[in-house]
């Protein structure tokens, strides 16, 4: 028969579990922030989808361009998602195993550090990834010079 376990060694359970439990709520709110970004280029892609078929010459290998960019920024995002949700799965099986290893008082404590360990290094991609992203977002964003110095034509006066 298994030994139902007392309240103190459920609570102290818990208390272990808490670290993991927040490290969580950061990883979601890097997904969070991840997300967003996704959508801002999915919606630049799609302006620049809009206009690139009716564009020519230089405007249009200027915006083929550009498109490529946000394609490669979709999929390093996309990445860096993946790789949260990976280490979020390793925390959550974290907190399984310190509740089942209380509960059926086994020795977890080597796979509990290896999952916990494989988290840390997926969530470490996850930010060199988003690094990546953002790097890449900094160098390909700029106003073109025609922008930044245009002058107004004075209207003539007739």
């Amino acid at each position: 028969m298994i030994a139902l376990p007392q309240v103190s060694q459920v609570a102290q359970t818990i208390q272990l579990a808490l670290a993991p439990v927040f490290l969580l709520a950061g990883i979601g709110a890097f997904l969070n922030v991840c997300v967003g970004r996704l959508a801002r280029i999915i919606d630049r892609a799609r302006k620049v989808e809009d206009k690139i078929l009716a564009s020519r010459g230089k405007e249009h290998d200027r915006m083929v361009s550009e498109i490529r960019v946000l394609d490669r920024r979709m999929s390093v995002v996309n990445g860096a998602i993946f790789l949260s949700v990976a280490s979020a799965c390793a925390i959550c099986l974290v907190v399984i195993l310190l509740f089942a290893a209380n509960l059926l008082g086994s020795h977890l404590g080597t796979p509990i550090a290896i999952l916990f360990s494989l988290a840390m290094v997926l969530q470490a991609a996850a930010f060199a990834t988003f690094i990546q992203e953002i790097r890449l977002a900094s160098r390909t964003i700029h106003i073109r010079n025609e922008v930044l110095y245009h002058k107004v034509e004075e209207e003539s006066a007739g």
